[in-house]
C-alpha cells in the first residue's frame, strides 16, 4: 500500500508515523505547488492539488496532510479517513522566554495572518515581518539579526524533535482550525483503505476538526483570511472558540460557545459559532 506525503522534513516525519502503524505501507514522496515555491494569490490548495491527483488516479491509497492546510471544501471524491490523536494545538514563541520580555518595537517573524492579527492585538508595538520556509528554514532566521523572535506551531517543533527551541506556548492566542492535527484522506468509496486508516482514528480529534473546519466554511477562510479555531472535549460536552481579526490588529472579534450531550453535532457547534460571529460584524472586521 502506497501512502502519500510532501517530502519536507515535518511531513515525511507526520507520515512516518501512520506508515508504521499499517502494515506493510511505503511512503510516495509527492511534489506539491506549495513544495515549488511561494505564490501569494494561491491558497490551501496548492499543498493538496497533486496528492489528491494521486488518490483519485490510484497512485496512492491514501495520504497524510497536515489537518491545517486542507481547504474548507475538500474534492469532490476525497473523504477524511481517520484523524490521530491531536499533538499539542498552539503556537509556541522562539527566540524570547515570553512576549511581555520582547523589547519594545521587537521584530517577530511568521507568515500567518492569523498570528499577525492576534500578535498585534496582544502588542500593537511589534514589528511583523514575513517568514517563509520549512521549520528549520525558520528556527535558523533567529539566527541572524532580522528577528528578535518567531512564532510556529508547537506541534512541528515536537514532532521533529526540537521542541527545546520553544520559549513560551501562545495558549492565549487562538490557533487555526486543525493545527497539531493529521488528516489521513482516502478516496471516497475505497472501504479497504478506509478501514485502514480508520484503525488510526481519534474520536474526539476527529469531532474536534469537524467543528473547527465547519466554521471556517461559514466564514468562508481561506489562508489569508485571519482566522482561529479551536474546538476542544470534556466528556459529552464540547466547546468551540473562535477568532476573526485584521492583520494590522486594529479590530477583532472572539467567541466561544460550549454545548453538551449529542443534541448538537461537532458540524452545528462550528456553524453557529460562525453564524454568531458573522452576525456581531465578522465580515466588517474582515474588511469585506
Amino acid at each position: 500500500m502506497k501512502l502519500g506525503t510532501r517530502g519536507s522534513a515535518l511531513a515525511l516525519a507526520q507520515a512516518g508515523t501512520v506508515a508504521a502503524a499499517i502494515e506493510g505501507c511505503e511512503l510516495e514522496t509527492i511534489t506539491t505547488s506549495g513544495d515549488r515555491g511561494f505564490d501569494p494569490s494561491d491558497d490551501k490548495e496548492r499543498w493538496v492539488r497533486e496528492l489528491d491527483a494521486a488518490l483519485v488516479d490510484g497512485r496512492v491509497a491514501l495520504a497524510v496532510h497536515s489537518a491545517k492546510d486542507l481547504p474548507a471544501k475538500l474534492e469532490q471524491g476525497i473523504v477524511i479517513a481517520a484523524t490521530p490523536v491531536r499533538a499539542n494545538p498552539f503556537d509556541v514563541l522562539c527566540g524570547a522566554e515570553s512576549l511581555t520580555d520582547l523589547p519594545q518595537g521587537a521584530r517577530v517573524g511568521t507568515s500567518s495572518v492569523r498570528r499577525s492579527a492576534q500578535l498585534l492585538a496582544l502588542r500593537d508595538d511589534l514589528q511583523i515581518s514575513e517568514l517563509h520556509g520549512n521549520v528549520d528554514t525558520r528556527l535558523a532566521a533567529l539566527e541572524g539579526d532580522e528577528y528578535e523572535a518567531i512564532v510556529i506551531a508547537m506541534a512541528g517543533l515536537e514532532r521533529l524533535g526540537r521542541a527545546d527551541q520553544a520559549g513560551s506556548l501562545l495558549d492565549q492566542m487562538i490557533p487555526a482550525a486543525g493545527q497539531g492535527t493529521l488528516a489521513i484522506t482516502a478516496r471516497a468509496g475505497d472501504a479497504e483503505s478506509i478501514a485502514l486508516a480508520f484503525a488510526l482514528d481519534d474520536a474526539a480529534t476527529h469531532r474536534c476538526l469537524a467543528a473547527e473546519r465547519a466554521l471556517i466554511d461559514v466564514l468562508e477562510a481561506d489562508c489569508h483570511t485571519p482566522v482561529g479555531a479551536h474546538a476542544t472535549t470534556d466528556g459529552e460536552a464540547m466547546t468551540l472558540a473562535a477568532f476573526v481579526g485584521r492583520t494590522d490588529g486594529s479590530a477583532w472579534l472572539r467567541d466561544e460557545l460550549t454545548v453538551s450531550g449529542s443534541a448538537s453535532t461537532p458540524e452545528e457547534l462550528g456553524r453557529e459559532v460562525g453564524s454568531r460571529m458573522l452576525a456581531s460584524g465578522a465580515n466588517e472586521v474582515l474588511g469585506r
